[in-house]
């Protein structure tokens, strides 16, 4: 079984790298830019949609605002992808904001970022893994009952692709990334040339009209189109993914990654802003609910904003918007890719910083970081069968924390350059320097603007679970932090600390019956000659521990044996009382308990054996004093197990041989 396992494994993840292959791993820019944009240029597919259906509370009238909204966010997406080409320079370690934050603003900004950041990355893929089901289903009605749990499948997917690496992963993901992006400016141009001609596009809600929710003027309405402004800039998710994956580059890595978010600015802010202006030109009507938009037929769903232009633009070529909505479905769920390499790297750093489990620092069998990719993962699906799967209601959580990180980075960058500038005189290094801090100063105007409408017009429609989850996670990260120093401190021993010798060694085997392993157990602890010996049994059943005692009579074992009654057949008790009996009369003594331990070849043999033993053994470790020696005998299921393993010669296998003991934090004992 164990082989078959093994055999299952490698087929789904591959084989096992070397450590020493780590540079095999690293990605050119064509592959980087699927692999760490895909974020940021799928939210071309669902910003614009958002921008709309903030604007259609107001009425049709307010469609129009939906292009100087646009360019609102094109201009801050600029600055952005600009300040962060200067903090890839100047931070290329792939700690990202939170290194940023953490060296120029202090352990608290930085944890504050990391809080946001994590949170941001779950919600990454929530939100796309979302947003893809709703664009399939917009194509196939019949999918809209099934959203979770094709929701749930996707995650699953792109997990699994990740577990087999990043470079790996990153070359099945570029072909649909870069299809995507074909096929939108595909139609971009298309549509260009058919206006040209003389062609009118409509979309199918073109004639359809819009219920106002309210009449929105004065304070009222620039209140809404600041909430729709707020909405729109989530176009700008995943641009700190780049910051974060710098590691993950090929040499010259800071110029790669700088060229990486050149290039991701420049498509995404192309296609935001073409597909903005489309929306114009077909009519398209989307509202939050389906009643408020007149002409919908009753029992249909509202399609996707990128669908219905897609069908207008290409009405004289359908298979063109088939095709613009497969890839689109498929760029949304490769957006979840973007967090999956970004989580598993600052949870590796936060792991490194001992703000997080020590299991997130290791890289797996294949050098990609495999428990972050799990715990991002089971959060992510939790989060899309806690909100149903539904966009609208995730992405009001979505950017808060995003623009939380964005502003400490380059608040972090302003304090960077200005530290260095007090330190280098030289001037063309100071131009530079003062170029850059002046790039990142109108990032943190604009970003910590943006962030004051986010959390004004989004608070109350679901974004203070994300003003709720920071702080515990902060809280959490904290604590971590406090047990791994008060343990380290705990474990390190003075300079000036001796080695204290135990005054006596009393030890005691434990037998339940007499057989192979037990008198194994008993040889290894005679050859170690403790101070004191003893074999322990448990009495349960009074004629099973009498013929007991009659065979180690017979069998003249030179150790003596103790028998502890059990009125109330308790094996586990009256052990513990005996030891910790033996540690009050001689606190200075070390006590060694040893326990025989069957090793089996299949997982259910295991449930058949050794369990009152294990009970016991979890008690010990509490006791103080005590040492716990397991004492292996392989049974033939585990030898055949082994074999299957490595072809063994015949002469070298022998059925029972025990192995050498070895001293444990856990084991099974012998107690059937």
């Amino acid at each position: 079984m164990a082989r078959i396992s093994n055999t299952a494994k490698r087929i789904i993840f591959g084989r096992a790298i070397a450590s020493d292959r780590l540079g095999d791993t690293l990605l050119p820019v064509r592959i980087a830019l699927p692999v760490f944009a895909s974020d940021a240029l799928s939210s071309v597919a669902y910003a614009t949609e958002e921008i709309l259906l903030v604007l259609a509370l107001g009425g049709l009238a307010l469609y129009t605002g939906s292009i100087y909204i646009a360019l609102a966010v094109a201009v801050v997406m600029t600055v952005v992808v600009l300040s962060y080409r200067q903090n890839v320079h100047a931070y290329p370690s792939g700690g990202g904001d939170y290194e940023v934050a953490n060296e120029n603003l202090g352990p608290n900004a930085g944890l504050t970022v990391a809080s946001a950041l994590l949170v941001d990355y779950v919600l990454t893929v929530a939100v796309s893994i979302s947003a893809a089901v709703a664009n399939l289903a917009s194509a196939i009605p019949s999918l809209h009952d099934h959203s979770v749990l094709i929701a749930v499948i996707l995650i699953l997917i792109i997990a699994m692709l990740n577990l087999r690496g990043v470079r790996e992963s990153g070359g099945l993901f570029a072909i649909p990334t870069y299809a995507f992006m074909f096929s939108i400016i595909t139609m971009i141009i298309w549509a260009g040339v058919r206006i040209a001609s003389g062609d009118t596009l409509l979309a199918e809600s073109s004639e359809w009209t819009i219920k106002p929710e309210a009449q929105y003027t004065g304070i009222a309405l620039a209140f809404l189109f600041l909430r729709a402004f707020s909405s729109g800039c989530t176009a700008l998710t995943g641009i700190e993914a780049v910051s974060n994956g710098v590691p993950a580059f090929r040499p010259p890595k800071s110029k790669n990654a700088a060229t990486t978010l050149a290039l991701l600015g420049a498509i995404a802010i192309s296609m935001f802003i073409g597909l903005t202006v489309l929306t114009q030109i077909t009519k398209v009507k989307v509202t939050d609910h389906n009643y408020d938009l007149i002409g919908l037929p009753i029992g249909e769903e509202q399609k996707t904003v990128i669908a219905q232009v897609a069908q207008a633009v290409f009405s004289n070529f359908m298979i063109g918007a088939t095709i613009v909505s497969i890839f689109t479905a498929l760029i949304l769920v490769l957006a979840a890719n973007t967090a999956f390499n970004g989580f598993p790297v600052l949870g590796s750093i936060l792991s490194k910083d001992r703000y997080m489990p020590g299991q997130l620092h290791k890289r797996g069998d294949r050098l990609a970081f495999s428990n972050g990719i799990l715990m991002l993962s089971a959060l992510a699906i939790l989060l899309v069968w806690a909100f149903n799967a539904e966009v609208t209601r995730l992405i009001q959580l979505y950017i808060l924390g995003v623009f939380i990180s964005f502003t400490l980075s380059q608040l972090g960058m302003i304090k960077h350059w200005t530290r260095l500038l007090k330190a280098n005189p030289d001037s063309q290094d100071r131009s530079k320097m003062m170029r850059s801090r002046a790039i990142n100063t109108l990032g943190f105007a604009m970003t910590g603007t943006v962030l004051i409408i986010v959390l004004i017009t989004k608070f109350t429609r679901g974004a203070w679970i994300v003003c709720i989850a920071m702080p515990i996670i902060f809280l959490i990260m904290k604590a971590i932090k406090r047990h791994y120093d008060k343990v380290a401190l705990e474990l390190t021993p003075d300079l000036d600390e001796a080695i204290a010798l135990p005054s006596r060694v009393y030890a005691i085997v434990l037998i339940s019956k007499i057989h192979r392993p037990a008198l194994r157990a008993i040889s290894y602890a005679r050859a170690t000659r403790p101070t004191v010996l003893e074999a322990v049994t448990v009495s349960v059943d009074p004629n099973e521990t009498d013929a007991l005692v009659a065979e180690w009579a017979q069998r003249e074992i030179p150790v003596t044996l103790t028998v502890l009654n059990s009125p109330y057949r308790e094996v586990t008790r009256p052990v513990l009382d005996y030891v910790r009996s033996i540690s009050r009369k001689s606190p200075r003594d070390l006590v060694t308990i040893y326990i025989p331990e069957y090793v089996v070849g299949h997982w259910w043999e295991q449930l058949l054996h050794n369990q009152s033993a294990l009970r016991l053994k979890t008690r010990l470790l509490f006791t103080p004093g005590v040492m716990v020696v397991s004492v292996p005998w392989q049974l033939e299921s585990s030898e055949r197990v082994e074999l299957d393993r490595k072809v063994v010669a015949p002469g070298d296998v022998r059925r029972g041989t025990a192995s050498g003991p070895e001293v444990a934090t856990s084991y099974e004992g012998n107690k059937d």
